[in-house]
């Protein structure tokens, strides 16, 4: 069990906070675009880029903010909204931590969180308003046998 996962179990409140940090890769650009079918030229065409102003191909942004997918789906957040500001872009190759803050748990379990994302120059990104529902205790008894 991740640490994500057995803090969630242990149950969570305002205040607490989960870090990861990933490398974008140009494979994971590909296998996104594929998923997605998003073939904007900005994340394929050195050439395309460089008349936006870019100095090289930038990731998705929406691959870059599903880094809080893995949180969630640890914790077994079921999300109901999300809000992203892109400030800016990722590279492949740019190593990017994302820190997640849950800001607000009401008695329903209905939870609100702060998600931002730098990268290895220590630059913000990316920030993110989180919206969803945390599993409750029974919930959590599942989630520790999973």
């Amino acid at each position: 069990m991740n640490d994500i996962r057995r803090r969630t179990v242990a149950g969570l409140n305002a205040g607490d906070t989960f870090t990861l940090t990933r490398t974008f890769t140009e494979k994971d650009v590909e296998a996104f675009t594929e998923v997605t079918r998003d073939h904007n030229p900005i994340h394929s065409s050195k050439r395309f880029v460089g008349l936006k102003g870019f100095s090289d191909r930038i990731c998705h942004g929406l691959l870059v903010g599903g880094m809080i997918t893995e949180m969630g789906g640890q914790m077994g957040w079921l999300a109901s909204g999300m809000n992203f500001r892109f400030i800016k872009p990722v590279y492949f190759n740019d190593t990017i931590t994302c820190r997640c803050t849950l800001t607000a748990v009401d008695e329903k379990n209905r939870a609100e969180a702060e998600a931002v994302f730098t990268n290895q120059h220590h630059e913000i990104v990316l920030e993110a308003c989180l919206f969803g529902v945390l599993p409750n205790a029974r919930e959590r008894r599942v989630l520790q046998d999973l």
